[in-house]
């Protein structure tokens, strides 16, 4: 069985889009094949209108860890050079480089932090 979060995830777009049009808060892995490999079409209309410049879901993973969650990004996000989850502290993921000033932006996600090392 997947969720709906994990089947919105597999098919890249919003939870809220995946309620909105009836996916099942949870559904079997038959049905998921089923909806992705003949998709209805709002799902056909939703994959013909992206156009890559923003991902409807990132993959965020721990750089001391590897614990990892998808997380539908935010417009102010800039490029994370790391991430790291709340129970890491940033002195634990690789030294800053010379010249450069590392700053940390908190609860990109429930159990995350991100990483910019600035010049």
């Amino acid at each position: 069985m997947m969720t709906r979060r994990d089947a919105a995830i597999a098919l890249d777009i919003p939870v809220e889009m995946a309620k909105r049009h009836g996916v099942p808060s949870r559904m079997s892995e038959a049905e998921f094949r089923e909806l992705n490999t003949n998709p209805p079409a709002w799902l056909v209309q939703s994959r013909a209108n992206r156009t890559g410049k923003r991902p409807v879901w990132v993959h965020l993973v721990c750089e001391v860890c590897g614990f990892s969650e998808y997380e539908r990004p935010k417009k102010w996000w800039p490029t994370f050079d790391f991430v790291h989850c709340h129970s890491h502290s940033p002195a634990q993921l690789p030294k800053l480089e010379a010249g450069k000033t590392r700053v940390e932006y908190q609860d990109i996600s429930a159990h995350m932090f991100g990483i910019v090392d600035e010049d």
